[in-house]
């Protein structure tokens, strides 16, 4: 999988094949669609529509999507988490204040529309929405892994 770096705005949308490193604050008119990981570190992330990651969304400003925002690890912001429809990680969803979700204001927005679906929200208040902790720990049967020792790579797969 390829790694990608970015900042700046597009006025599309994003699509990655791979991981997503900003280098700073990040604006997309349309939507955000990565296969891989969504790191940000210091900076925030902002979508006109949806955003999407295969691995985890992690900002260290916020994350704001017009439309809904998934992740199939979990999602991380140092400040908040604002989602015009639904938030869904696999992980745990995390922030350093509040979480909204189901904000839209372009039509009613329906209960499964404005929740917060994770395994266990570690930090934050949810000031819009409704938290649905699954209590699931992602389970890593079945994962590949991959290790190289003296030259030579060595796979496994976990039980």
């Amino acid at each position: 999988m390829n790694t990608y770096t970015k900042e700046g705005t597009i006025k599309r949308e994003l699509v990655v094949d791979g991981d997503l490193i900003l280098t700073g604050n990040l604006i997309v008119e349309k939507w955000i669609d990565v296969k891989g990981s969504i790191d940000c570190a210091g900076y925030s992330i902002t979508a006109g529509g949806s955003i999407k990651a295969g691995g985890f969304i992690k900002a260290g400003g916020f994350i704001k999507a017009g439309g809904s925002i998934e992740a199939g690890g979990f999602i991380e912001a140092g400040y908040s988490i604002k989602a015009g429809l639904y938030i869904t990680a696999k992980e745990t969803v995390s922030c350093g204040l509040k979480v909204f979700a189901g904000i839209g204001v372009w039509r009613e927005i329906t209960d499964a529309e404005k929740t917060i679906t994770c395994s266990k929200l570690k930090k934050g208040n949810v000031a819009y929405g409704l938290l649905k902790e699954t209590g699931i720990t992602p389970s890593l049967s079945g994962k590949e892994v991959s290790v190289t020792v003296d030259g030579k790579t060595y796979t496994a797969v976990i039980k």
